[in-house]
């Protein structure tokens, strides 16, 4: 069991003697003192592993594009101080989606060159900030680039313009998670896109590069190719008819990561870059255009397996055909199993290489019958009171927990050099109530 798990888990994960029996460490920090300091549920996230991962998206780029590259880091799978100051210092794009991440992000000091801005149908309010703080906005529809053009009007300077096109082709994955079809809700159609850059030509919109996106947690980056290949042949139509060119493309991101053992091995960020540079390469070689700075966008993959959620075994029932295991946690952190199906492991915390018992169901506190969070996974005898640990936990579970319940969100800590920091405290009952205001007198 351990030896099929532990590729699940960070990079710096190894199992230590202590007292208590052998005991899974991470980033050279002990898990079970870690719950003991900090309480459960409990998101660990492991700095080395998020660094390599940096690194090989970084080797990979300088590999096998020979123009200019970069990575822009989805804030939507990880959105804190802490993760924000990460991306500062790796030298990335930080992606936010509406004001509240931009305020994230200026608490963090990132400057505007680092800063990009998503979403689907931006308020006034993500607009004015995105026009103050950002470097690139991507726009999404031809009424977004209408206000913008007005706001230009009104002699505010506005940032770089990418355009979000629509390919017409998503990648293979859940169909919540698709995002390129011709009837997603995201992005220009192609002759949309027409029409938005001869806008911005005739009213001096800084408009400089299309972006898109067909869906994320994909393993086979094949369907990517004939979507950059509709971009490109946008692209060779608007030159030949506006002689415009775009500076850079960004085919999005969303490669996958394994998060259960029948997943692995772990899916080869190389292959991934590869297959989209030669296509880019290729491509505007065929149609006589010059390669564009390439801008590629990952985000659990840069931090999935660098995140551990460590939870705490409560009570223990036997109906006629399971086992259940009820844990401190789940859908109030985690509601990608109710949402997706998605699929997870985990193992105990102490001893986690004894034999196993057979197949157990790990369910949440929450007064739901989809708050499962792992189901039928082959498990030891487990006690009440004992740590569970859940790998690849470090993508969306923190941007997407609720207060359902009441649940209060759980501590967020991250390791460096045996050192465990904490960058985000755990709710309280009063962080419950903090927003609320009484009924009026008499009500």
């Amino acid at each position: 069991m351990l030896a099929t798990r532990l590729p699940l888990f960070p990079l710096t994960t190894e199992l230590a003697a202590t007292p208590a029996g052998p005991t899974l460490t991470i980033g050279g920090c002990d898990l079970a003192a870690l719950a003991q300091q900090f309480g459960t549920p409990l998101y660990l996230y492991d700095q080395a592993t998020m660094d390599a991962a940096a690194t090989s998206y970084r080797e990979a780029l300088a590999r096998h594009y020979p123009s200019e590259t970069g990575v822009t880091f989805a804030g939507k799978a990880l959105m804190l101080t802490a993760a924000a100051q990460w991306v500062q210092r790796q030298g990335f794009l930080l992606d936010c989606t509406g004001a509240g991440e931009l305020h994230i992000a200026a608490t963090a000091d990132l400057a505007s060159h680092q800063i990009l801005v998503h979403g689907v149908n931006k308020s006034d309010e993500d607009l004015a900030a995105a026009v103050a703080q950002a470097g690139v906005i991507v726009v999404d529809n031809p009424t977004e680039l209408a206000r913008l053009a007005q706001i230009a009007t009104q002699g505010r300077t506005l940032p770089e313009l990418w355009l979000r096109v629509r390919p017409g082709v998503a990648v293979e994955t859940h169909a919540y998670r698709q995002t390129g079809q011709h009837d997603s809700k995201f992005g220009f159609s192609t002759e949309e896109a027409i029409s938005a850059v001869a806008m911005a030509q005739a009213q001096g919109l800084p408009v400089t590069g299309f972006h898109f996106h067909q869906g994320s947690q994909f393993f086979d980056p094949t369907p990517i190719g004939p979507g950059i290949d509709t971009v490109l042949e946008l692209v060779q139509t608007l030159y030949q008819q506006h002689g415009w060119l775009p500076t850079t493309i960004s085919p999005g991101g969303g490669w996958g990561v394994a998060y259960h053992e029948d997943e692995l091995p772990q899916p080869a960020v190389d292959e991934y870059i590869a297959f989209i540079a030669k296509r880019m390469i290729e491509g505007c070689h065929q149609r006589g255009l010059p390669l564009p700075r390439l801008q590629v966008e990952p985000g659990r993959s840069l931090v999935a397996r660098a995140g551990v959620a460590l939870y705490r075994v409560g009570a223990i029932k036997e109906t006629p055909s399971r086992r259940w295991l009820l844990i401190d946690g789940g859908m109030a952190d985690n509601p990608r199993p109710a949402l997706y199906g998605a699929r997870y492991s985990a193992l105990p915390v102490t001893d986690p290489d004894r034999a196993i018992l057979g197949p157990a169901w790990l369910a949440g506190p929450y007064c739901e019958s989809g708050d499962v969070l792992i189901e039928d996974l082959p498990l030891p005898e487990i006690a009440a009171g004992e740590l569970l640990a859940v790998p690849a936990s470090g993508a969306y579970h923190i941007n997407m927990g609720s207060n359902y319940n009441g649940a209060r969100k759980p501590a967020v800590v991250w390791l460096r050099d045996g050192v465990a920091h904490l960058v985000q405290r755990r709710e309280t009952v009063s962080d419950l109530t903090r927003r609320d205001l009484p009924l009026p007198f008499g009500a």
